[in-house]
């Protein structure tokens, strides 16, 4: 439910709403505005009586809001969600930014050639994986340990924000130590636990769409993160599972649009897992940012026919640079 109070609705009846709501057991989270406050309220079971909110002085409307997720949606928060990543920002009305870098650490050489070539080319953040959750248990699984490690000391040399995977929640603290950015890969999409002890930092949280989660299911994943205290969540599409087989996945660039209308939360782009090929990186790069995406992240190596996962969706550091030429243009080109 949200209750919108009129825009002459004092401090003192602004308390007594939160107060009623808190009254019924619930949650009130206020929503100031630039004309008026809303307050949100959280926590109902089900439909709620409103009989004892509605008249009460300052009280403009009040809205029953049927979505499973509410604090990510444009009900709740009407203006788009900036957030900070060191230096960069990344959200509504912000230049789109690239993240790239390896799908996993392999070595200090790899990891730190990657970084500062990706930085010199224009990159804003770097990935790269310690922790690989990997559909076969005999494939690489990451340095793990080492790995966060190697990114430091990439980080410290091409002074790039990192942005790693963590995959349980008694990692959470290991990777905080290392990681701008926690990443929430497409199989931990519902893992609720790990949402939820996330949602209790303060640090951003990249969540990737589950290769088979419907629009509905993916926000109020996020949500889990959100009603937890945390309200810095980076959404990523990386394409779906469908019955195509000529790309590794099929990337729903509709999402863009469509998030943009039901949630406030930046929503980026990894074409790299979309789609599986090299080739079509830059173009769906290209295509998911004329669609509004507040950015991409894709997958480079300096060496992808020697990578040790995911080698045929990686771009080598000379075709991310041809690519990077063209993005920028691009952005140019739509005002950024």
């Amino acid at each position: 439910m949200l209750i919108v109070m009129h825009h002459k609705a004092s401090r003192k009846q602004i308390d007594a709403i939160i107060a009623a709501v808190r009254n019924m057991g619930l949650k009130a989270k206020p929503i100031p505005g630039s004309q008026r406050t809303a307050i949100g309220v959280l926590g109902n079971k089900g439909y709620i009586d409103d009989l004892n909110i509605r008249d009460l002085p300052g009280v403009k409307e009040v809205i029953h809001v049927t979505k499973p997720y509410k604090m990510v949606s444009r009900d709740f928060h009407p203006k788009g969600t900036v957030i900070k990543v060191a230096h960069v920002e990344i959200g509504a009305g912000k230049r789109p930014i690239v993240i790239a870098g390896p799908c996993a650490v392999e070595s200090e050489h790899q990891i730190v050639k990657t970084a500062l070539a990706v930085k010199r080319m224009g990159a804003d953040l770097l990935r790269g994986g310690a922790f690989k959750p990997r559909t076969g248990p005999h494939t690489f699984q990451g340095l793990e340990r080492e790995g966060l490690r190697l990114l430091s000391l990439a980080k410290k040399k091409s002074g790039l924000p990192i942005v790693t995977e963590v995959m349980t929640p008694e990692n959470i603290a290991l990777v905080e130590e290392h990681a701008d950015v926690l990443q929430v890969g497409t199989r931990n999409m519902q893992n609720f636990d790990l949402l939820k002890e996330l949602g209790r930092i303060r640090k951003p949280v990249l969540l990737k769409r589950g290769m088979s989660a419907t629009i509905e299911e993916f926000l109020a994943a996020a949500e889990y993160i959100c009603a937890e205290g945390n309200p810095n969540v980076i959404l990523c599409e990386r394409g779906i599972r469908t019955f195509e087989t000529a790309t590794r996945n099929s990337l729903d660039l509709s999402v863009i649009p469509l998030i943009n209308e039901l949630s406030h939360l930046p929503v980026i782009i990894d074409p790299s897992h979309a789609t599986g090929k090299r080739s079509l990186v830059p173009p769906m790069s290209k295509a998911a940012l004329v669609a509004g995406a507040n950015g991409i992240m894709v997958e480079v190596h300096p060496e992808p026919d020697k990578a040790l996962s995911d080698g045929p969706q990686s771009l080598t550091i000379e075709g991310f640079g041809k690519m990077m030429s063209e993005i920028k243009s691009l952005i140019s080109f739509l005002g950024f």
